[in-house]
């Protein structure tokens, strides 16, 4: 499944019964740490991008949303999420628990290299081992 930057995918996970709503916020494709302590490696940049989560499913949907979250350039090199607090707001939960009907809205990190251009995000459940995979561009 594909979308842009804004729209919504519904994604079901490994157990019936778990499904959530998934829509791309927002993306940053510079994003900047909240403080000084919080910078890119160097050669790197960080990018973000703005996750809500609404359980739509049956079931608790509990994991780390950032694990199943992947960013790839135009190169094809794919990126997993990195652990930074960025100026553009609060960061994803790392143990998200979301009964049926909630909700949950944060950022996911990338840290790549200064010359990538990110041209997509990839987000799956159950840590990105569920069957489905949602894919947004992004520019």
């Amino acid at each position: 499944k594909t979308a842009a930057v804004g729209n919504t995918l519904t994604l079901t996970g490994l157990e019936d019964g778990e499904q959530l709503d998934v829509t791309l916020k927002q993306w940053l494709p510079t994003a900047k740490g909240a403080d000084e302590f919080n910078v890119p490696s160097d050669g790197k940049k960080w990018a973000a991008a703005q996750f809500e989560l609404l359980n739509t499913g049956r079931k608790v949907y509990a994991d780390s949303p950032s694990n199943g979250a992947k960013a790839a350039d135009a190169q094809g090199q794919r990126f997993d999420a990195w652990y930074g607090d960025i100026t553009a707001g609060p960061a994803m939960s790392s143990d998200v628990s979301l009964p049926k009907g909630e909700k949950a809205l944060g950022w996911i990190v990338f840290e790549v290299p200064k010359n990538s251009t990110i041209v997509s995000v990839q987000f799956g459940m159950n840590s990105g081992f569920a069957n489905q995979t949602g894919q947004w561009t992004v520019k």
